[in-house]
């Protein structure tokens, strides 16, 4: 029986080992994509105990939780956090084949020297060890450090001030690039009770009134320049499927008076907003050298009444099964005549990874390799399977060699060992095509592409 979680973890080859110890366990990371809260970068934030470090507001967590059975004021509500901790211990030590088992030990070993299984019997002195090192010091600036990243990419509404992130910048004692993303998703919901308030909002922070279709696009215009003044590099777009329906600009103007005034609009007028913004934006990313990334398929807020007592990304998502396809490819084959920007492609649903891995052949530039990419396994994809599954795909439809890699999307600081489990498994695909002759062996060759698709990629791919 081969220990537990030791240093060879998921390498069941010898070249696996070498090209994950060799090749990838040394690479900086670059996390294009994740949701941390970048005051808390800013400020340092030290915590009390490990329940604020993992259970402050972890949706994966809280889901597993309530699948485990425990009441929900021991999740998010007024419960202790050494009780809230004692009930995490008790469900991880049932979540085996969870990345969260993985994500969970990972964390304890590498952010506290910590190597024993965490269960309910362990818990008492697990707390305890992780409480002492962190009342020690072991703050955000030091997780990330400690995990060798070089650049976060948070994501940031386009009407944000990015207050910390200016003050990371003018302070300069920080060595790690902190850049904000655009993420406009409230600016396309057209059919949201809050919109036109969201637009009021919008406009105040470009120094516009935004009162016509004319004045929006001066806003966005004006707030993606800031943006890009303040380093970003990526923009982010979330839908349940990328919306494809040409309108005259006439009519999307009127679709959009109509909504400022408060009237109603249909899925289909929807569509004709959205495109129709989504190309002016996709044009101003080009403009900027900006990655517009697309994440397809989910179906939010499920559960209806626990969304409107918990409010959004508190574990009541889910995978959605609409086709994709055709609007994508309209979508996509519409910026051809503006300049396509750099993509990445993000699908939910698992159905959708072989149109995802051939959609990006029809739009590569053959003047910059990896311009059109397939995002890494997303969400309730992120494990073993889902990793295995989405590089596959695209090594059997595309250039797995040119691949951007891991993000973390999440909002813990102690996330960065998902890094790690990426690239175990990552090493061991590649490994066992090497081992098992499918794939020539040389080391060295296949040890630098492990390292692009760890690191140099992602870099290429975000550099101005």
């Amino acid at each position: 029986m081969k220990p537990f979680m030791d240093k060879d973890f998921l390498l069941k080859t010898d070249a696996a080992r070498t090209l994950y110890h060799t090749y990838a366990a040394p690479m900086p990371i670059h996390d294009y994509h994740c949701h941390v809260m970048v005051n808390e970068i800013w400020e340092d934030r030290s915590y009390d105990n490990l329940s604020q470090v993992w259970l402050s507001g972890d949706h994966y967590k809280w889901r597993a939780m309530r699948l485990n059975g425990i009441p929900e004021h021991l999740i998010t509500g007024d419960a202790p956090d050494e009780d809230k901790f004692m009930a995490y211990a008790r469900t991880i030590a049932a979540a085996v084949g969870n990345p969260l088992y993985h994500w969970t030990h990972l964390e304890l070993q590498r952010y506290f020297n910590i190597y024993e299984p965490l269960n309910e019997h362990t818990a008492p002195g697990i707390w305890e060890k992780a409480n002492r090192i962190l009342r020690d010091g072991l703050t955000t600036r030091q997780m990330i450090l400690m995990s060798n990243v070089k650049t976060i990419c948070s994501t940031d509404d386009p009407a944000d001030d990015l207050r910390y992130h200016q003050k990371l910048r003018d302070a300069g004692d920080f060595p790690v690039k902190v850049l904000p993303s655009f993420r406009p998703d409230q600016a396309l919901d057209v059919r949201n009770p809050g919109f036109a308030a969201y637009l009021q909002r919008l406009g105040q922070a470009a120094g516009v009134v935004v009162k016509d279709l004319v004045t929006l696009k001066d806003a966005l215009a004006s707030r993606l320049a800031f943006f890009d003044d303040m380093g970003c590099r990526v923009s982010d777009h979330a839908f349940a499927y990328v919306p494809y329906a040409e309108a005259d600009e006439s009519v999307v103007a009127g679709i959009l008076n109509r909504a400022l005034a408060g009237g109603t609009i249909s899925r289909g007028e929807e569509e004709q907003y959205k495109t129709h913004l989504l190309q002016y934006l996709a044009a101003l990313y080009t403009k900027y050298g900006m990655v517009m990334q697309l994440h397809i398929g989910p179906m939010r807020r499920v559960n209806a009444d626990m969304t409107r007592k918990l409010g959004p990304d508190t574990g009541f998502d889910s995978i959605n099964d609409l086709c994709i396809a055709e609007p994508l490819g309209q979508f996509l084959n519409s910026l051809n005549e503006q300049g396509m920007p750099k993509t990445i492609l993000y699908c939910l649903n698992p159905k959708d990874n072989y149109v995802l891995g051939t959609m990006l052949g029809n739009f590569a530039d053959g003047g910059m390799a990896g311009k059109m990419q397939f995002g890494s396994a997303w969400w309730f994809n992120d494990h073993i399977d889902g990793m295995v599954q989405q590089m596959t795909a695209l090594a059997n439809l595309g250039m797995l060699s040119q691949f951007a890699g891991m993000l973390t999307d999440s909002r813990s600081f102690t996330s960065y060992p998902r890094f790690e489990y990426f690239r175990r498994i990552l090493c061991n695909i590649l490994g066992t095509w090497m081992e098992e002759g499918e794939i020539a062996p040389d080391m060295e060759r296949v040890g630098h592409i492990v390292q692009d698709i760890c690191c140099h990629n992602i870099e290429r791919l975000i550099a101005r």
